[in-house]
């Protein structure tokens, strides 16, 4: 067992080697030990928190401020701007400030976190996130009849199960099922468990998708080239809005299968995983609509915001 120093001495050694910036050759002088008894005394200052070392990026300070005029300008309770690095896909250089807002959610065991599809929460969801265990992770739209793995709900809301250690509830739903099928998984008991879920959630995390004009992917049955859907600016759970916020409509889309905007509004914490300038006017308008209540993006996302939002 390591020997245990007179926290005295710790303190002594410590503020010899930090404050006042002595080598440990000199501070083993002025109190007569050796060098090596000097990176001992050292060590423990920090094991016992008498120094803290604190490792921060430069640019931090610009991006919290950054962050900080964001919120502001689009009303929002908190933004995390991340920094983007090459080879590295959008959701994944995004997971570490996602990780810091669930980790600030404060979620416990038994509350209920809805998930949303899509790409970015794909490729997130496959990151680390922080450990919260027994919170129940539950889609918030269907999907199980999706070709591409990000729009899997289901599969989605497992990864992040799995990432922190809570639980999990399928919905065994499609995205856009026709008026008939709806109706039947709405008295569906194994629907109705999970559709349950939805008003009681504590967070929600949700994607913003671009306008449906520029988007090359997306639920196989929403019909991207509808002259319905010219109007949207984004949506969030399939459901599209324009620039005030309002739904857009397009036909069949009254079926879609899927926590509704009015809902999101109504969730404590609804987190929104979103970057790239094309998602800009999406982001503005589903925070000034009040369907997202936090931001987590990147830098060039965030002055894109800066520049757009009046």
């Amino acid at each position: 067992m390591p020997k245990q120093h007179d926290q005295s001495v710790v303190l002594h050694a410590a503020q010899l080697y930090y404050r006042d910036e002595l080598n440990q050759d000199s501070v083993a002088e002025q109190l007569g030990i050796s060098r090596a008894t000097v990176s001992r005394l050292l060590s423990e200052a920090r094991r016992l928190g008498i120094v803290r070392i604190e490792v921060v990026a430069p640019h931090q300070a610009d991006d919290d401020e950054l962050a900080r005029q964001v919120a502001s300008r689009l009303g929002l309770q908190q933004v995390w701007v991340a920094r983007g690095a090459p080879g590295i896909t959008s959701g994944a250089s995004l997971a570490p400030k996602l990780s810091e807002a669930l980790t600030t959610a404060n979620l416990r065991a038994g509350d209920i976190l809805l998930l949303a599809a899509g790409r970015t929460l794909h490729e997130a969801a496959h990151s680390v996130l922080p450990s919260m265990p027994g919170v129940l992770t539950v889609p918030a739209v269907g999907g199980m009849e999706e070709p591409d793995a990000w729009y899997q709900s289901n599969e989605i809301a497992r990864h992040v199960a799995e990432r922190i250690g809570g639980r999990l509830a399928l919905l065994n739903a499609p995205a856009l099922p026709s008026a008939e099928l709806r109706q039947q998984l709405l008295t569906e008991p194994s629907i109705l468990r999970v559709t349950e879920l939805w008003a009681q959630a504590r967070c929600a995390l949700v994607g913003i998708g671009a306008p449906p004009t520029v988007r090359h992917s997306i639920a196989s049955s929403i019909p991207l080239g509808s002259k319905a859907l010219r109007s949207a600016v984004g949506d969030i759970c399939l459901r599209f809005f324009d620039r005030a916020g309002r739904l857009v409509y397009f036909p069949g889309g009254e079926e879609v299968f899927s926590a509704g905007l009015d809902l999101l509004r109504k969730v404590p914490i609804t987190i929104a995983v979103a970057a790239g300038r094309e998602k800009s006017e999406g982001i503005i308008a589903a925070a000034r609509a009040g369907y997202i209540d936090e931001l987590v993006t990147d830098r060039q996302t965030a002055s894109e915001l800066l520049e757009q939002a009046p």
